[in-house]
């Protein structure tokens, strides 16, 4: 490209450092992960055919060390104690800001996400004024860019009066209004596009109000997925009316949108990051449906509060209304979108998505064995560890006939929608009524029983739900015949062709189960058996209620052991303090004997002393007392010792 403008040599492109906060967040790691796996330049060139049919491929690429001219991904983690993501070259933690300005001294870009954590927002705010200070020193250019929201846009009013559907562009960023609880987000927002204003080329800064970010672990929606997933109830909440226009995101175009700027370098300081999509809340909590019930019911705003898994930052954002127009990044830069009309018409790749990045894997498995053997026994037993879904004929063929009871006496009005529905699921467009007096009819004729043309339809129906390619499912002694089989697990697209008997024949991979064998009669160790071969579950994990009742048992088990461990401290600080005092008692029983002893020791030896002082002693000196006290001469002692010196009986 450089050869062709006539300017030499094309220019050798460095590695960037790139610096990104919290890591291990929602947007941290899908950002970073894109990042890491980017070639520096790249969005600079042209997209073509080829590389647009790739896209997936290259999403899912590993991250691998690169040769020079990629991005090198550092950064801090919202949790100091967790792992450093596989991405990322380097990540810090820091005591003091300045030791952080001084890791950010070697980063060529700077990306701030405050959708996610409003105490990263003072900061932000300080990273920012410290490097635009330090400006003059830079050895080379840097660029910060603060990921910011569009709530900062939410009460904005209308470019149009007359017209209030009319889109907000980029061009009206002077005039947005923010949500009361996102006027910090503003006022920062306001402080880095005033910072870029002044030495571009030595500092560049950038904001970009990205709409609610969705994909992979779907962040803000995740609610309305996890709810679908579990199939726990019949219907998924909408909150309010549903008629709220949500700008979103996905986080990988988010990503691309990013390098983009990086890359492009543009003149502008504020960028919309939005998909094209300007769907409401009610049709995008309905596209979430689809992966279990199918169905939405409309509940108050306020019973979203009451959810312990929305924040208010979630609450806020699912229920903004903003239609928007994200102009300039569809006019300026070159993205490989992921999800460019939005979540309704990528819905079927955004839930391959969420059950890949949460490795949720149906098993499906199915159990034969002879009547009476404990088929029903083992397969409960394996439905409730696994959390599947029991498939037993009776139960298929009730659920069929209550379902149609229930839609014959439906309204027209919300008949014909259920019908609709179900079209648009590939369901068969039939008469539920007529259907229900054919299935009388024909268990009438046959005793009770019901023809397998209609238990090889409604058990295939059942197989192909949403709960049951979700979670997956265990089939109890059906199918029974190699009929039933090739019925129910036979891929549509399968053709008769002479000499197929020495070809397998062609399977649905959605339905199927896993192929396992197993020669142990005894139900117990069957049971063991079946779970060491097909392992542990691969389903979402614990229900809110599970969960609870085990954190109830871990706590009892932890407050138990705590009981126990301070009795048994208790215990043994009362041995100890009996073994001081009867330690202590034989010593002071010890410590009288020795006294006793060294008084009788003194006594005895004593006993001489005495007698000699009162034979040559006292005497003399007894009478010299008496004599200076009844004379008391002034110098007593003097005369005390004259007395002795005398009357000492040796002289005599």
């Amino acid at each position: 490209m450089a050869d062709e403008e006539g300017t030499g040599a094309p220019e050798k492109i460095r590695s960037k450092r790139i610096f990104l906060n919290h890591l291990d967040s929602f947007v941290g790691r899908y950002v970073g992960k894109y990042l890491s796996n980017s070639v520096v330049g790249s969005s600079l060139e042209e997209l073509n055919d080829d590389e647009e049919q790739n896209e997936e491929e290259t999403e899912s690429a590993k991250s691998v060390p690169l040769p020079q001219g990629t991005y090198r991904i550092v950064g801090t983690l919202s949790n100091p104690e967790a792992k450093k993501p596989d991405f990322a070259f380097e990540t810090f933690s820091f005591e003091t800001r300045d030791e952080l300005f001084n890791c950010l001294q070697d980063c060529d870009i700077i990306i701030y996400n405050i959708t996610e954590a409003a105490q990263q927002l003072d900061e932000a705010s300080w990273v920012v004024s410290a490097l635009h200070s330090d400006l003059e020193n830079f050895e080379s250019p840097k660029i910060f860019i603060l990921l910011s929201t569009i709530m900062t846009w939410a009460q904005t009013k209308p470019v149009d009066p007359e017209d209030p559907e009319a889109a907000f562009t980029e061009d009206d960023y002077r005039k947005r209004k923010c949500h009361p609880n996102f006027k910090d987000h503003l006022n920062l927002e306001k402080l880095v596009i005033k910072f870029g204003k002044t030495k571009k080329r030595k500092f560049s800064t950038y904001v970009v109000a990205s709409g609610v970010i969705y994909g992979m672990d779907e962040s803000v929606f995740h609610l309305f997925f996890k709810e679908a997933w579990h199939g726990l109830n019949s219907t998924i909440p909408c909150f309010g009316d549903g008629k709220n226009v949500v700008p979103t995101i996905h986080v990988n175009d988010l990503a691309g949108i990013l390098q983009n700027i990086m890359e492009h370098k543009p003149k502008t300081y504020y960028i919309l990051a939005l998909d094209e999509s300007k769907h409401t809340l009610k049709e995008l909590v309905k596209a979430i449906s689809k992966l279990g019930p199918g169905k939405i019911q409309h509940v108050p705003q306020e019973d979203a509060l009451l959810n312990s898994e929305l924040t208010q930052s979630d609450y806020d954002h699912l229920l903004v209304n903003l239609t928007m127009e994200a102009f300039f990044i569809k006019e300026n830069f070159n993205i490989r979108w992921v999800a460019e009309a939005g979540i309704v018409e990528n819905i079927q790749n955004l839930f391959k998505e969420f059950k890949q990045s949460r490795g949720l894997v149906p098993l499906k498995i199915a159990i034969f064995g002879p009547p009476a053997v404990g088929k029903t026994s083992v397969a409960e037993k394996l439905a409730k560890h696994y959390k599947l879904h029991h498939i037993k004929i009776k139960d298929v063929i009730a659920e069929v006939i209550a379902d149609l009871e229930l839609r014959s006496s439906q309204p027209e009005a919300e008949a014909a929608e259920e019908s609709e529905e179900e079209n648009a699921a590939g369901a068969a467009d039939e008469d539920p009524q007529e259907l229900l007096d054919q299935v009388r009819e024909n268990m009438e004729q046959s005793g009770g029983r019901l023809d397998d043309t209609y238990v090889n339809r409604f058990m295939k129906k059942k197989l192909l739900s949403m709960p049951c390619q979700n979670q997956g499912f265990i089939l109890d002694g059906f199918p029974k015949t190699y009929l039933q089989t090739k019925i129910i697990f036979a891929a549509e697209e399968e053709e008769e062709e002479e000499g197929g008997m020495n070809k397998l024949p062609q399977y649905d991979k959605a339905i199927t189960p896993d192929v396992s064998q197993d020669n142990d009669a005894e139900n117990t160790p069957v049971v063991q058996d079946i779970i060491q071969i097909v392992g542990k579950p691969k389903n979402y994990g614990p229900t809110p209620e599970e969960l609870k009742e085990l954190q109830r048992k871990e706590a009892d088990e932890r407050l138990a052991k705590e009981a126990a461990e301070q009795a048994e401290k208790e215990r043994r600080e009362a041995e100890e303090a009996a073994e001081k005092l009867a330690r202590w008692e034989e010593w002071n029983k010890r410590l009288e004997e020795v006294k006793k002893q060294e008084q009788e020791f003194l006594e005895a030896h004593s006993i001489p002393l005495r007698n000699y002082l009162m034979q040559n002693v006292m005497p003399t000196l007894t009478q010299g007392l008496i004599e200076c006290c009844r004379i008391r001469p002034e110098d007593p002692v003097d005369f005390l010792a004259e007395y002795l010196f005398k009357n000492n009986p040796q002289i005599e």
